[in-house]
């Protein structure tokens, strides 16, 4: 069972435990359905990595979240403005919606905003309810996600702030996340080393011509 690491991607095993795996290999019937030594083709490996990198990325949790409060409060502050209400007396809400995207271009929460598109229907929902919350004590709109047309206090717990109110606001990473990379990297990496510790895949079996038994099951011998 010694390992060795002079090259890892030919092979984990000494000589004499490579020849004993030959051996047994060769011997073995596997009912019939012989297996080779061949590589796993590289258009699969590659493609299992497209697979796995894509899943992750698109499920990442700074990508999965919910529309906050804090990033339409610059689009209700540009509702009231002279400018926006001459746009929806002349042209119409989706012109004046337009327009209050192009001023927050530069805003801090551009990305949220792409991700969470709004109409002027949904801002005038909301307006009110923002506003509300706005006039509380030490509030951060963060904590407070939009779901649907309401308002609502996230249900994410954080840590606790210095005046005493939680945080909440869901983090860009989780446990969750962790487990699932833990998990996948256990998996590869257990696949990778039990492979590694077969023959290199230059050596083929013969399946039993070499062996004097010659198909028999190695057990019924």
């Amino acid at each position: 069972m010694t390992w060795v690491f002079n090259a890892p991607l030919v092979s984990l095993s000494v000589d004499n435990t490579v020849e004993r795996s030959k051996v047994l290999w060769e011997a073995e019937d596997l009912g019939g359905m012989t297996e080779d030594n061949n590589r796993l083709p590289v258009p699969v490996v590659i493609l299992v990595f497209l697979t796995v990198v894509t899943a992750f990325l698109t499920t990442i949790p700074l990508w999965g979240q919910r529309p906050t409060a804090a990033i339409y409060v610059d689009y209700i502050k540009a509702m009231d403005t002279p400018e926006i209400q001459s746009i929806q007396e002349t042209q119409g809400d989706d012109a004046a919606m337009k327009r209050i995207v192009e001023i927050n271009k530069g805003s801090p929460f551009n990305a949220q905003q792409g991700r969470h598109p709004v109409s002027m229907d949904d801002l005038r929902v909301i307006k009110p309810q923002i506003e509300e919350i706005m006039k509380l004590p030490d509030v951060d709109l963060k904590d407070y996600t939009v779901v649907g047309p309401e308002v609502k206090i996230a249900n994410f717990e954080g840590n606790y702030r210095p005046n005493g109110k939680r945080e909440r606001q869901q983090p860009w990473w989780d446990k969750g996340y962790t487990i699932d990379l833990f998990y996948l990297t256990m998996f590869f990496l257990g696949v990778t080393v039990t492979v590694k510790r077969l023959p290199p895949y230059q050596w083929q079996p013969r399946h039993h011509d070499s062996d004097p038994r010659h198909g028999d099951r190695r057990h019924n011998v």
